[in-house]
This record gives structure tokens, sequence and C-alpha cells, in this order.
């Protein structure tokens, strides 16, 4: 389904003279949407003249309307279909195919939900597909604090969605930040149940986000040296701040990850010290146990000649050895830490 349109002359919102206001919602009017295409295109050729269409979870047919209109390659569309897909960027100017992953922390289930947005730029407009509801941010609320994005035209709708799912990343990083540093505070109060299933659960969400960066890293790099190809000059300074962006959250998941394979053993040793600690335990008291066990085995063997059997202070002597081996016992024990 559509879920905006606008249309953009010289930087600036103009009125859709095919009838098609701007945030209309619903099937995607294929003809309104074509006719302000061949609109733009017989306009002059500033690239800041252009229209911006925004799909949701758009049918097979609306798809195949958007092809036709804005002329898509049949490869990238059924790239777009397929939510496994890596995060990919294809530039052959003034084409550009972009496809990003979109992650959002849910904070009740500290578990990321992930989305895919896939953006087309070409002459005279900018289209961007949505898959999923995972949604960090509006664009359209990005370029609102930056509207002198919108002179540069398309890459300036590029530069806005791509800042907004890149701040999503840093902000599930943060989020997930949070959550290592509680399970550190688990691991010194000893609270050790579940702890292992909470890491590895820790470390899955993490690589929900390892997984949409890792495919940016050499773009991401390139734009840090100003080097994107096709990139309007004007606007290689946003694209490196969002290179910046990019490694920066990468760096943060990464060090996530290490942090997380520590702590996990850190949990593994804690655990194997305390079963340590209660084999210790039960083998001490097993010991004490052992000796007056083994002093009433012996007189429970009903010999005749046996020490005290004839006496009338064998049992309170017997007695007294067997709690008086164990009192001993149990301090030694005690002095050497097993209790």
């Amino acid at each position: 389904m559509i879920r905006s349109l606008f249309r953009y002359r010289a930087g600036e919102l103009v009125a859709n003279p095919a009838g098609v206001e701007q945030g209309l919602r619903g099937p995607l009017p294929a003809d309104e949407v074509q006719q302000l295409f061949q609109e733009v295109a017989t306009e002059s050729a500033d690239s800041s003249s252009f229209i911006w269409v925004k799909m949701q979870d758009p049918t097979d047919t609306e798809i195949v309307d958007l092809q036709r209109i804005f002329g898509l390659s049949p490869v990238q569309i059924d790239e777009i279909k397929d939510p496994r897909q890596r995060p990919a960027l294809e530039s052959d100017p003034p084409k550009v195919f972009v496809i990003l992953k979109e992650l959002r922390y849910v904070e009740e289930t500290s578990d990321v939900e992930t989305g895919q947005v896939s953006v087309f730029l070409g002459p005279g407009f900018a289209l961007s597909i949505r898959y999923g509801d995972a949604a960090p941010g509006s664009s359209r609320d990005r370029l609102a604090h930056e509207p002198q994005l919108f002179k540069y035209g398309p890459p300036g709708v590029l530069y806005a969605i791509c800042d907004v799912i890149v701040d999503g990343y840093l902000n599930v990083s943060r989020e997930l930040d949070l959550d290592v540093s509680e399970i550190e505070e688990r691991i010194f109060a000893d609270e050790l149940d579940d702890l292992v299933t909470d890491i590895y659960q820790l470390k899955r969400e993490n690589l929900e986000l390892r997984r949409a960066l890792s495919p940016l890293l050499v773009t991401a790099r390139a734009l840090t040296r100003e080097e994107g190809r096709g990139t309007p000059p004007e606007m290689k300074t946003h694209f490196r701040d969002l290179g910046d962006h990019i490694l920066q959250a990468y760096d943060l998941a990464d060090s996530h990850d290490q942090l997380l394979m520590a702590l996990l053993m850190a949990v593994t040793s804690r655990q194997e010290m305390r079963q340590s600690e209660d084999m210790r335990r039960i083998s001490a008291y097993a010991a004490i146990i052992a000796v007056p066990t083994a002093i009433a085995g012996i007189y429970g063997m009903n010999f005749v000649n046996m020490p005290g059997l004839e006496s009338s202070y064998g049992y309170p002597i017997v007695l007294a050895a067997m709690i008086g081996s164990c009192i001993l016992l149990y301090r030694a024990f005690k002095r050497s830490g097993w209790l």
C-alpha cells in the first residue's frame, strides 16, 4: 500500500496537479503517479524537482506498476521481495539502488525486530519500499529538521532515510549495552540462574545488528573518505558522517559480541567453581558421617571379645568417641574452607 506521495520543485513541496494529496494512503494510484512523473520529466533538468513515493508491503500488482512507471530492474525487484536479502548498495549514476535492514529494540522483551527498506533513485524520482514494521523513526521528520536536503533532490531523500535507519542501529547498540551491563551486575551478584540462556539470547539479538551492519562496512569506509560513487559534492560531508555512524555502530556491536563471549566464559567458570564448592562440602560431610558409621559397623558385628562390651561405661565412651571425632573433623574441614 502507498504510505505517502510527495512532489518537490526546487526543494519546495508543491501541490499535486494530478489530484494526489500528500500523505495519501491506500492502493497505489498508478495513473496519477505516472502522470506526476511525466510532468517532472518534462520540467527543466533541475535535479531538485522530483517525486517521492513511499510504499509499505506493496502487492505484486503495485510492484509491477512501479517497475513499469520508473523502469526498475527485474533483478532488483526480485531482491527486495526476499526478506533474507543482505543489505546492498548498487550505484550506476544517475540511478541508485539500496537495501537496508531496519532494526527496532523492544523494551518489554529485549528483542530486536528486523524490517527491510529498499530505496530506488533515478532522475526525477525517489522510491522507498518497506517490508515489516520495525521502523526506528520517520525520514520525513528527519527532513523536516534539515529542509535544505530537498534541494539536493533524490540523494537528499536517500540520506535522510539512511540516517534514520543508522540512528536506529545506534539506538539498538545503546540498549544492548545496557543489557550487557545488567548481565555483568548479575554475575558479580552471584545471580547465575538462567544467566547462560540470557547471554545466548543477547548474543542472538546482537547478531541481528552485526548482520545489518557488516555488508555496509566497505561502503561506509568509502563514504568516510568521501569516495562515494555518484555522491553529489555538496552532500559528501553528510554521507561522510553517515559512514562514521555506521562504523561506530559496528564497533559497538563487535565489542558487545566479544564482551558477551567473555561473560559467558566467566559465568561458566563461576558455575564450575560453585559445583566444585558443592562437591567439597558434600565430601566433607560424607567424611564426617563415615567415622561414626565405621564405629557403629564394627560394634554391630556382635563379636564377644570387643572393648567395652562388659563395662557399664562402654556405650557412653563409644558414643563420646563418635561425637568427638565428628566435631574434630568438622572443625578441620571448616578451617580448610571445605565447609
